[in-house]
């Protein structure tokens, strides 16, 4: 496919991270709302603050005007969660037509609105779009090493023609039509992981952390299905793979959140030390919210929010998760 003009929103590590993997094929416009940061991307060559030591690719373009970033044949939305309401109500007003991806993870504060949702309502319900989700690190990406992602879309249509445009032989993507599998994957493995970090902080073992893993997962697609979306979402790579990747590997941000908690660190401290967004952090919460509105047993989930909200010790979550009645699998 011929080269396209994209534009990445966020130029945090994910955003930076895909900008670099995408401009192998097409041109890139890296957008930060930080004119400072801008310059500083534009002086190093390097992103300093969150990919140190990686180049940038020449011809790159950056900018902190979004009107000037907007005029492009596809926008992906590489913010926190946070930010995508106000990033995709800005794209409306300045590019309404542009197919926008997004690789936000995580519920909304307050709302507990999957990403989706939240595009959907800033955009119109037949707005072109979908999600980036799956086992990647940003750095790993940046470097090249090879990765696989999934894109969803609600027209298998649309996720089959990008996914087409946008793999390369170092970040291969895969099209899916089950959006909502994808986003629930994203969204709740990343409280899993902070668990899975609570649990190798005090010492648990291979075999604890194998077993929170698999009922993590089953915690993921309970939550899931009540939502509508499909079982073999949670077998692929925005399910399972990403589960994995993010309670194991040492690159995990949340998973560092619940190393530290198991320190005893406040979480205060534990976000300052960080310096990068933990979206499991603020998603424990919402998903715990969800999970009992909707009836839906998520015992890890509300263990982990419980810890973040301060009212329950590492210790006696993990004590509480064992203690827990035996039942069938």
């Amino acid at each position: 496919m011929n080269a396209m003009r994209i534009a990445v929103f966020g130029a945090g590590a994910w955003g930076t991270a895909l900008a670099i993997a995408f401009s192998r094929n097409h041109a890139i416009t890296l957008w930060s709302r930080e004119a400072s940061e801008i310059e500083a991307l534009r002086k190093d060559g390097e992103n300093h603050r969150y990919l140190p030591g990686i180049r940038l690719p020449e011809g790159m373009h950056f900018t902190h005007d979004l009107a000037e970033a907007a005029q492009a044949d596809l926008h992906l939305v590489v913010t926190p969660l946070a930010g995508l309401r106000d990033t995709a109500r800005a794209l409306r007003l300045a590019a309404p037509d542009t197919p926008l991806l997004w690789a936000c993870k995580g519920l909304e504060a307050g709302t507990t609105k999957l990403p989706h949702q939240i595009v959907a309502e800033e955009l119109g319900p037949d707005a072109p779009c979908g999600v980036l989700s799956g086992p990647s690190f940003a750095a790993e990406v940046a470097q090249g090493l090879p990765a696989a992602i999934t894109l969803a879309a609600g027209n298998i249509d649309f996720a089959s023609h990008w996914v087409q445009a946008l793999h390369n032989n170092r970040l291969r993507l895969y099209a899916n039509d089950d959006l909502v599998g994808a986003e629930v994957g994203g969204a709740v493995k990343n409280v899993m992981a902070i668990a899975a970090g609570v649990a190798d902080g005090m010492g648990f073992g291979l075999n604890a952390r194998a077993a929170l893993i698999t009922r993590g997962l089953a915690e993921i697609t309970r939550l899931g299905i009540a939502l509508g979306a499909r079982r073999d979402t949670f077998m692929g790579l925005a399910g399972l793979g990403d589960l994995v990747l993010t309670c194991t590997g040492d690159l995990s941000r949340n998973r560092r959140v619940g190393l530290m908690l198991a320190e005893g660190k406040t979480l205060p401290d534990i976000l300052q030390a960080l310096g990068h967004v933990a979206e499991g952090v603020s998603t424990a919460r919402e998903v715990a919210a969800l999970s009992t509105r909707l009836g839906v047993d998520m015992p890890i989930t509300l263990a982990v929010a419980g810890v973040l909200a301060g009212t329950l010790s590492a210790r006696d979550a993990v004590e509480q998760l064992l203690a827990r009645d035996p039942k069938q699998e």
